[in-house]
């Protein structure tokens, strides 16, 4: 069967001898095809498909059996799974060593069995310009932190939570609530987080915005002495502190964030340690090849990844009709941004690797 690109060179080569005086039999002739199969292919301006009926088409070699359409469903409905999208329960299928289909058959077959629906309330993200850029090649040397108000029971009240993250690997190295906000309370949890993660004389920039706790004389002091470089975003910009806004979004969307207000300080600070130790521990973070912030934190993530390229290498094996493009890339995420000011940021916001 003459394929489609054939037919539209054949069209086209016989349209200009015609228009130089040729006739459209003789022209036919010449290409090894028939004056019936030319009239055929442009009486309706349609040449892309072969309307003969009886011609023959090839099935689709790389199609999903029903028995693997229905095992995708059925796995997407247990109860480890119901909850996550296929970008998290693909990753977590193959660190069992288990491979049934791509993410985005998961997403297609679930979307056609009417079990692919919107479940969050947040809006698309938007795009800015980003301020100085740093770069992580490794854990402690970006960290990002913020402050965000948690609903107290009485109206009108809020407790905050102050909350650090190291961009690297994403997890959170320090946290705390208090009922006010102040440099004081500031100085503290990164003096904490440092010790923690035994942060000495070692180049970490610490990013936040520009609240006053943030830039208060005590926390500008405890950087200095601790050797850590502060870095701050513009006035009233909060998109320059991605990752802290990303993980806040995270922490509030989340399906177990409580519907209502914390009753007491105590029972915040218990539903915070429940959440980091998921975040950190269980979490598969997209951001970093579905691996867990505490995972790639203590430098196991390659190890995983290896394990999953193992799994779809051997998928490939089984059914390499369906892997055309090739394998999908685990390869782990070697350096991490901080406001990239281009694809190529510039040599002044580049930091050194941790000694």
């Amino acid at each position: 069967m003459i394929s489609t690109p054939d037919r539209r060179k054949i069209v086209k080569l016989i349209d200009e001898a015609r228009q130089d005086g040729a006739s459209r039999e003789k022209a036919c002739k010449v290409l090894g095809i028939s004056l019936r199969t030319y009239q055929r292919w442009t009486l309706k301006g349609d040449i892309e498909s072969d309307g003969r009926p009886c011609a023959t088409h090839p099935p689709p070699i790389n199609k999903l059996t029903p028995k693997e359409r229905e095992q995708i469903v059925d796995t997407s409905n247990q109860p480890e799974y119901k909850s996550l999208p296929p970008s998290q329960i693909v990753p977590a299928l193959a660190d069992k060593g288990i491979y049934i289909a791509s993410e985005s058959s998961f997403y297609r077959v679930l979307k056609e069995a009417e079990q692919r629906h919107h479940r969050g309330k947040a809006q698309a993200p938007r795009k800015s310009t980003k301020p100085k850029s740093y770069k992580a090649t490794g854990p402690n040397q970006v960290w990002s932190w913020d402050i965000t108000y948690l609903a107290a029971a009485i109206t009108g009240t809020f407790y905050r939570l102050y909350l650090v993250m190291d961009i690297y690997s994403r997890k959170i190295v320090g946290w705390e609530i208090h009922e006010t906000e102040t440099a004081a309370h500031a100085s503290m949890l990164i003096r904490k987080a440092c010790l923690a993660e035994g942060i000495n004389d070692k180049k970490l920039v610490l990013h936040s915005d520009n609240g006053a706790p943030m830039k208060g004389a005590t926390m500008l002091a405890t950087l200095q002495k601790l050797g850590v470089v502060p870095s701050f975003s513009r006035p009233s910009v909060s998109d320059d502190n991605p990752y802290s806004e990303s993980l806040f979004k995270t922490l509030k969307y989340t399906p177990a964030y409580p519907s209502k207000a914390f009753e007491s300080l105590d029972m915040a600070r218990e539903w915070v340690l429940v959440f980091v130790r998921w975040y950190n521990d269980e979490h598969h973070h997209s951001g970093i090849q579905f691996v867990t912030p505490a995972e790639r934190h203590r430098g196991q993530d390659r190890e995983i990844l290896l394990g999953r390229e193992a799994v779809y290498t051997a998928a490939n094996e089984c059914h390499p009709e369906r892997w055309s493009r090739g394998t999908r890339n685990w390869a782990p995420i070697e350096e991490v941004w901080l406001n990239p000011e281009n694809t190529s940021a510039s040599e002044g916001g580049i930091i050194e690797e941790a000694a």
